[in-house]
Order: structure tokens, then C-alpha cells, then sequence
């Protein structure tokens, strides 16, 4: 932008140009390509009192280069100042948790009253992004042992459910044993030959389930005949001379 006398005369775009010296002076050059500025807000509470440092971007361009150089003495200062002035005002009416779950809607907020702020001076405000929300180290580890507790309910609650529908498919089983002696007796032959097929297994069975499914007498018969197999592998074989 050019000045005669202190007035303004004239914008010039990127190229050649001349000026008479002394009458006129070049006031300012404005990039008007789209610029990033990064700024941010050292301990600021939020609405429920919790200190928090957030570093954020703003990416604006200046569309007007006169009202940019005449309407405001330092632009590129005012956004810096206006942006942590508004980021600050917005941290305070938000709590911690919906600032970490809701950047997003944090910083088209704060596009928007950047881009009312700054619209009258030549300037608009493309967007803004939260980069960073720093919290206090004593209450990151008390935010993480809630996570974790929470974590640890909700599997509680989960293995809980499992136990339920266990109980309940355990139930309608038995109403069907009951009415079928016969099946009840080959499921309890089931269980003792799956655990005894394993070499070196040991099964404790109540006697009392013994009697009722009739496995007393068949399961000593197969531990003596598993016994009995074994001592048979163990003693040498005596070769048979003609």
C-alpha cells in the first residue's frame, strides 16, 4: 500500500511499480496468501475449576489489504490477541470433559467470533484447531484410574451376564435330564472317559454324584484297567524260547 503525504493513494500488486520519493512512501507490504498462527491460553479453569493449558492454530488471510493496514495499527498482533482472548472466554464456559470429547465444535466456535472480530478489518478467519489440552499430572492419573475402574465395572457387569445366561442354559438342561435318566447316565460317561483319556489325569467326583449317575463301579473298572496297562508297559517281556 502506497501513502502520498500520509494519505492513502493507491494499492500495487506484486511486480514493478515506482513511487516519487519523498511524496510518497510504501506504508506496509500484506501477504494476502492464507497464514497459520499458533496461540494459546496458560492456565485457564474451565466451568467445573479445572486448570487447563491449550495450544490451538488459526489459519486467516487478510482479502482487504487497505482496511487490514488502516483500520487496525498492527493486525498480525491483534489476531494473536483476539484469538487468546477468545479461547479463553470459551474455556470458561465449557467443562474439561466436553472440551476433550468435542474439539471440533470448539474451534468452529471459536472460527466464528474470530471471523466477526476480525471481518470489519479485511481479514477472515479460515478455521481453528485445537491442537493440545493440557491437564495437571496428579489429575491425568486420577482421570486414568476412573477410566480404569470404569473399565473394570464394566467387566464385572459383562462376566456377570455370562454367569446369568450360563445359569439358565445349566437350568434347561437339567429339566431334560431329569426326564431322560438315560441321557443323564451317558453324559456322566461322557465326562469320565474325557478325563480319563488324558495319560496322568486325576478326576475327584462327589460320591454322591457317583450314586446317582451309577459311575462308581465303571470308573473303578477304568482306573484298574488304566493302571493295569500301565504297570504291564513297565515290566520287561520275558522272550519265548521254542
Amino acid at each position: 500500500m502506497i501513502l502520498r503525504l500520509g494519505k492513502f493513494h493507491r494499492l500495487k500488486g506484486p511486480g514493478l511499480f515506482f513511487i516519487i520519493p519523498i511524496v510518497e512512501t510504501i506504508a506496509q507490504v500484506v501477504d494476502m496468501r492464507i497464514r497459520a498462527t499458533d496461540f494459546s491460553s496458560e492456565s485457564t479453569l474451565t466451568k467445573d475449576t479445572v486448570p487447563v493449558n491449550v495450544d490451538a492454530i488459526c489459519f486467516w488471510m487478510a482479502w482487504d489489504a487497505k482496511k487490514a493496514v488502516l483500520e487496525v495499527q498492527d493486525f498480525y498482533q491483534a489476531i494473536i490477541l483476539s484469538a487468546q482472548t477468545a479461547l479463553r472466554d470459551i474455556i470458561g464456559t465449557h467443562e474439561l470433559a466436553d472440551m476433550l470429547t468435542h474439539r471440533g465444535e470448539l474451534g468452529r466456535r471459536l472460527r466464528e467470533i474470530l471471523d466477526e472480530k476480525t471481518n470489519p478489518w479485511g481479514i477472515t478467519v479460515q478455521s481453528v484447531e485445537i491442537r493440545d489440552i493440557i491437564i495437571p499430572k496428579d489429575l491425568e492419573a486420577a482421570m486414568s484410574k476412573q477410566a480404569q475402574a470404569e473399565r473394570e465395572r464394566q467387566a464385572r457387569i459383562i462376566l456377570g451376564t455370562a454367569e446369568t445366561e450360563i445359569a439358565e442354559k445349566f437350568a434347561q438342561a437339567a429339566k431334560q435330564y431329569e426326564h431322560h435318566p438315560g441321557a443323564m447316565h451317558l453324559r456322566g460317561m461322557n465326562m469320565l472317559f474325557e478325563g480319563l483319556k488324558e495319560k496322568g489325569s486325576m478326576i475327584i467326583v462327589p460320591s454322591s454324584a457317583l450314586e446317582t449317575m451309577n459311575l462308581g463301579a465303571m470308573g473303578g473298572l477304568a482306573a484298574l484297567s488304566q493302571v493295569r496297562m500301565e504297570k504291564d508297559k513297565q515290566e520287561p517281556q520275558t522272550p519265548v524260547v521254542p
